[in-house]
């Protein structure tokens, strides 16, 4: 198995402002990034826009601005944001950045070249929203509003032709799609008849995209080029070695509505270019507000800019990752929001740093007591700690993130039990040697806590860590230095008040 991690998010439409639904998708990738980091893997993640299709271009329109304006001015929006929720993203990819056209280019002539393109006249009906045809069977569902008959010419790819390879892959591979209910959603799809793909659009009808290598009077069908980005920014075509140490791509991380165009439009066109499949596609579910799916139409979309603004961007890391189970949807409510801050963060994580921090202080001049010997409770706390420890890789490998948060909860929980129950704030008056030793073991276990959930909390973790006066991120026992001093900070996670 290779050990380097290669993680993408979809690239975003560039027709509007970023939602939840972007940064919850974008973190998710970020905290998979970071918790592979700190396991010693060598990693790249990967994010960005598409900035070509119809909607692309009436929203240009709509402001009264050119296409490439447009996208331009858009772009900031996003990687604003994205420096502000604190993503560690190792590239950033547009899809009207030459090097992206030129990969485009080359995959359509290699299809071409292998056969799987051909030209025909179509006539159906055909969704502006969704940019593509739809069966009539879609148009009854009565989700596409905005249909039209249309005929033209158009190249279509020879989808149909990789169906049963694809099928024997998937079942070949069952981590290829996740969850595994996504899988059968897919297998169940691909039991049926599967269409050829319309890969163009003439000029006349749409400009904005990119020329087919082999008709000038054609451009790229918005998904065929989107879908590339994933293997232009590794390399491909470019950098042969840097696009084999990366590739095949651990995750594509994806939101369950466009699960049909990564899972069969995707996996059929590397088939057809020869290129190795991406190891997994994981969909995860949508926020919900109200049990219904946030969406700018609604009107329910929250803006993350104005929950971090309100509470930090950690606490809304936090949230966002400790409340989605992955693979389903997930309710938002600022009652749960708060809720979950005030008992997790504020009573349990920062109040256990405050009582540590300041008994140290008050008796032992600031300064990281010695741990002795530790016995029995202690010992508890100490092998807790590195069972903690043991169990991370299988529970990310697993994309269980929401459990490995809870087990981190739970560690600290326990040791907050561990505190009240030996009372080190009445034993120091004592017997100041074991008080020492309950603090010293507590804060250790803080600080393994902050290392496990640095991740999901980079800034506050770090915050703690610094506080604790240890310089490094070891993930064993006994990363604390008797002897040195605590630093002063401000209180991790002052309390919401309702």
């Amino acid at each position: 198995m290779k050990d380097t991690f290669y993680i993408t998010t979809p690239i975003y439409y560039v027709n509007d402002k970023p939602h939840i639904g972007h940064a919850y998708t974008t973190i998710l990738a970020d905290v998979l990034a970071r918790f592979y980091r700190n396991m010693n893997r060598d990693t790249f993640f990967l994010t960005g826009l598409d900035e070509h299709g119809q909607k692309v271009k009436q929203a240009a329109a709509e402001r009264g601005v050119e296409t490439q304006q447009h996208c331009d001015e858009m772009v900031p929006r996003f990687t604003d944001l994205w420096t502000k929720l604190h993503i560690s993203n190792d590239d950033f990819i547009r899809t009207t950045e030459i090097r992206h056209k030129e990969v485009v280019r080359n995959i359509l002539q290699t299809v071409m070249n292998n056969g799987d393109i051909y030209k025909a006249e179509y006539e159906g009906l055909y969704s502006v929203s969704e940019e593509r045809f739809i069966t009539d069977k879609e148009a009854e569902s009565g989700d596409f509003q905005d249909i039209k008959k249309l005929k033209e010419k158009n190249y279509f790819f020879k989808m149909s032709k990789y169906q049963q390879t694809l099928v024997d892959h998937i079942e070949a591979n069952p981590k290829f799609i996740q969850p595994e209910h996504r899988k059968n959603e897919i297998l169940g799809f691909l039991r049926q008849p599967l269409n050829d793909l319309c890969i163009s659009r003439p000029k006349t009808r749409l400009n904005w995209g990119i020329e087919l290598p082999f008709d000038s009077h054609y451009v790229t069908y918005v998904w065929f080029d989107a879908l590339i980005n994933y293997i232009t920014s590794p390399g491909f075509g470019t950098n042969e070695s840097s696009f084999n140490k990366w590739w095949p791509a651990s995750y594509h991380l994806i939101g369950k509505d466009i699960l049909t165009t990564h899972t069969v439009y995707w996996p059929t066109i590397l088939m057809s270019a020869r290129i190795d499949l991406p190891k997994s596609i994981f969909a995860h579910g949508w926020w919900l507000m109200a049990d219904s799916k946030m969406s700018k139409s609604q009107g329910n979309v929250i803006n993350p800019m104005d929950l971090i603004d309100d509470y930090g961007v950690d606490p809304v890391r936090y949230y966002l990752m400790r409340e989605m189970v992955l693979g389903q949807d997930a309710n938002f409510t600022m009652e749960s929001f708060i809720k979950r801050y005030n008992s997790d963060l504020a009573n349990d994580f920062g109040n256990l740093l405050s009582r540590v921090s300041t008994l140290i202080k008050k008796n032992y001049d600031g300064k990281i007591p010695e741990p002795g010997d530790l016995n029995e409770s202690e010992n508890k706390i100490k092998d807790a700690g590195l069972i903690l420890i043991s169990n991370l890789g299988n529970k990310i490998e697993e994309m269980k993130i929401n459990e490995t948060i809870e087990d981190v909860m739970q560690y600290i929980r326990s040791v907050n039990k561990y505190m009240e129950k030996h009372a080190p704030w009445k034993l120091v008056k004592e017997d100041k040697e074991s008080a020492g030793r309950i603090l010293y073991t507590a804060a250790e276990a803080l600080r393994i806590s902050a290392v496990l959930l640095s991740p999901v909390m980079p800034k506050r973790t770090s915050v703690l860590i610094d506080a604790l006066n240890a310089s490094d991120a070891l993930l064993q026992w006994g990363g604390l230095t008797p002897g040195n001093h605590l630093r002063d900070h401000h209180p991790l996670f002052p309390r919401i008040k309702i």
